[in-house]
This record gives C-alpha cells, structure tokens and sequence, in this order.
C-alpha cells in the first residue's frame, strides 16, 4: 500500500509543478527547468532515504518511517527511469522519421 502511495504522491506534485509552471508562462519558465526542478526533487528523494537508512542504523529512526523513506525512493527512481525511457523512445522514433 505504501507503494501506491508514494506514486500517488509523485504524479501528483508532478502535476503540481506543471500546473505551477503552466500559471508561470511571464517568467520564462520552460520545459527544461520544470524537468531540471524535478531531478533534483529526485535526487533529494534519495538523499532522504539514505539518511534515513543511516538512522536506523544507528537506532535513531523508526523502522516504518525508514519503509516509507525507502519505498518514496525507490518509486521515484522507477518513475524518473519511466521517463528516460520514453525520452529515449520518442528520440529514437524522430531519428527514424524519413525526411
């Protein structure tokens, strides 16, 4: 269950952050710097699970508290992979595109 959670919470800030830039078109925001923000939410998604980790190892953290640290991460990776994946897809589809 913690697992559909942390998906849910992922595609919804996601969504959050499109809708943010979306409302922001006068600052220039564009699609790389939605995409530069999101890899660093990832990456600070990793960062947090690792400490936690590091915490309960050192029986500084609840055991539940470091499940759902690690399974936030893990489905923040799977989604991020997701993506290049079909960023890899959708290149590859233009490259074969006669001209």
């Amino acid at each position: 269950m913690v697992e559909v959670n942390g998906a849910v919470g992922a595609y919804q800030n996601a969504l959050k952050q499109v809708t943010e830039n979306s409302d922001k078109k006068s600052d220039g925001a564009s699609f790389g710097d939605m995409l530069k923000e999101s890899l660093g939410d990832a990456i600070e998604t990793q960062h947090k699970s690792e400490q936690m980790s590091a915490a309960a190892v050192q029986g500084k953290a609840d055991m539940i508290d470091v499940l759902q640290a690690v399974t936030e991460a893990e489905t923040t990776l799977n989604t991020v992979l997701s993506i290049r994946d079909r960023l890899v897809q959708s290149y590859q589809e233009i490259m074969r595109t006669p001209i």
